[in-house]
């Protein structure tokens, strides 16, 4: 399959040098807080969390540089946590597990861009951990396992 251009709205927006450098500074000193076991350490993370919507951890902080670089981690804290795009279309789909299985510098905003998109709870299971019948998998396969799931009702 050839390659699809991505909307505007399904690219991961830029972020300015300042922000990047506020968000950096404050992961370093929460980062600092949690390793020293700080009181101080959860409001921290809470209100990092109310500020970027996204929900943390103290171990993100605290073992973030063993994956990521500082500027990665602000650059995601930066952006929307669960970006929907409501008419987001197969072909879209496929185009972000391909980045993602491509290991693309922005993979983990496509991959979070996949799991707000997608109904399958476990959809980056399908592409990091593939179940049986599913390993070395293409974009098109992951993508249509994916779109079959269905919640149940009750």
């Amino acid at each position: 399959m050839r390659s699809v251009d991505l909307r505007p709205e399904l690219l991961p927006s830029p972020v300015s040098r300042q922000r990047l450098d506020e968000l950096s500074c404050e992961i370093h000193r929460i980062a600092d807080l949690v390793t020293a076991s700080s009181e101080d350490a959860d409001e921290a993370i809470q209100a990092f969390n109310e500020a970027t919507g996204h929900d943390y951890e103290a171990f993100d902080f605290a073992h973030y540089s063993g994956s990521r670089s500082v500027e990665d981690f602000a650059a995601e804290a930066a952006r929307p946590a669960r970006p929907q795009v409501a008419d987001i279309t197969r072909d879209e789909l496929v185009e972000i597990v391909s980045r993602v299985l491509a290991a693309s510098p922005e993979s983990d905003y496509y991959l979070r861009l996949l799991e707000a998109n997608v109904l399958h709870p476990e959809v980056s299971s399908l592409i990091l951990h593939p179940p049986e019948g599913l390993e070395g998998a293409c974009a098109e396969q992951i993508v249509d396992e994916a779109l079959r799931y269905r919640p149940l009702a009750f």
